[in-house]
């Protein structure tokens, strides 16, 4: 049958007056039109099928046993952080699928402490990703009240309508992260005189919409002009976990515990991170975050700062750990990447030193592999089968052991 005599078998329209038409075993076909709509209607199945998981009532959903299994696939260490945000986020979706009759139910916010690359963001996005709820993240350093240069509070939601493709209902249940809240304290416990548009103001600014507001925002982003048509998204169910390193913050609290008398001016604590593990709201507001702010995150959590036996078991260990990537990228050249137990440790100690924790460990492995990477065609047609990632490679810049088939070896040796 010629092309412009097809005929599609769902609409019968004919080719003159679609786009595109497939056509398929018995000389059925289908237009474009049509695969548009059958798309349409999986997603609506995908959707239904995303909500009754989360919302049908399934305990197992929301029970934070399972969430906390569910991070320990992911997120090395950090257990107390991981207990509290799973709690967090569990009573929060209970409170949204089934709400009390005769009372309200308060937020679960959370505000989580602890130094750069240690895993806050990877906890809030893994949590996100296995609820199926939309997820968005927002740096407070580049946020300010609305009306001035830079980043309008409500932009945050406005990512998280963007993230959750345009859909208002899933918007209005998703998980916002808003990283680096640290940098937005003011400069003292006393309420500013004068305007601070990017740090108390900041925190004014998010007041309303952490606890729950309606608020407008552009379709696309962007700074709000008159007339231009905004949406409304209610932010009530949106769980707020906000995440910053606090490095000054230890000083505040050893400098309130030295004022302590009795037992608890004998008390010693090992490590920075054991301070943040037991600090209070007013240490927080004594660091600079406004009372109002702080009251309206119910749980504070610290993350630890990693070990390097921590980093190897993150190079290695998680369902998407770094190593079993770049394996798989390697593989797809048909090239095998083995990194020894020492150069492992070589990585993980370059990162301690480098202060990067985790963040830190993609940019030292791609660093190492890249030329290999580059070259992996030209490397497979010499017959290299196999890359050995040594210590020497690691600390030195050395060559890494090349592995070649066995046909190949031959080869050599013949010659």
């Amino acid at each position: 049958m010629a092309e412009e005599n097809l005929i599609c078998s769902f609409c019968n329209k004919s080719r003159k007056d679609v786009t595109k038409m497939i056509v398929g075993a018995s000389k059925t076909s289908i237009c474009n039109e049509c695969v548009k709509l059958c798309v349409e209607i999986l997603d609506e199945d995908n959707v239904k099928a995303r909500k009754e998981k989360l919302y049908s009532g399934d305990k197992n959903i929301l029970n934070p046993v399972l969430i906390k299994d569910h991070l320990d696939q992911y997120v090395i260490g950090q257990d107390n952080a991981k207990t509290v945000l799973s709690v967090a986020v569990a009573n929060h979706y209970k409170r949204i699928v089934q709400p009390p009759i005769d009372f309200e139910l308060e937020k679960s916010n959370v505000i989580i402490l602890g130094a750069t690359g240690a895993g806050k963001t990877l906890m809030a996005r893994t949590i996100a990703k296995y609820l199926d709820v939309p997820f968005a993240i927002a740096d407070a350093t580049t946020l300010t009240e609305s009306g001035y240069v830079g980043e309008d509070v409500e932009n945050v939601v406005q990512k998280l309508y963007s993230n959750a493709e345009g859909d208002i209902e899933k918007t209005q249940r998703g998980i916002i992260f808003i990283d680096e809240i640290d940098k937005i304290c003011r400069k003292g416990e006393n309420t500013s005189l004068t305007r601070d548009v990017s740090g108390e103001g900041v925190q004014q600014g998010l007041l309303k919409i952490v606890e729950g507001t309606d608020c407008r925002v552009p379709p696309h982003g962007g700074r709000k002009h008159p007339d231009q048509a905004m949406i409304k998204i209610n932010t009530d169910n949106i769980l707020f976990i906000v995440g910053g390193a606090f490095t000054e913050l230890v000083k505040v609290i050893k400098s309130k515990r030295s004022t302590g008398i009795g037992f608890g001016s004998e008390l010693k604590v090992d490590d920075d991170t054991n301070y943040l593990q037991d600090v209070k709201p007013e240490d927080l507001i004594k660091y600079g975050l406004i009372p109002e702010f702080v009251g309206r995150f119910s749980m504070i959590t610290a993350i630890d700062s990693l070990s390097e036996e921590q980093l190897v078991k993150i190079l290695t260990e998680p369902k998407n750990a770094l190593i079993k990537q770049t394996q798989y990228l390697f593989g797809l050249d048909n090239i095998q990447i083995e990194f020894t137990k020492d150069a492992k440790k070589a990585i993980a100690k370059k990162a301690k030193d480098l202060g990067t924790n985790a963040r830190g460990l993609k940019n030292i492995v791609d660093s190492i592999v890249l030329p290999y990477q580059f070259d992996a065609s030209e490397m497979r047609a010499r017959g290299v089968n196999k890359i050995q990632i040594t210590e020497a490679v690691v600390d030195k810049g050395a060559d890494p052991v090349l592995l070649f088939k066995k046909t190949d070896a031959k080869k050599q040796q013949n010659k």
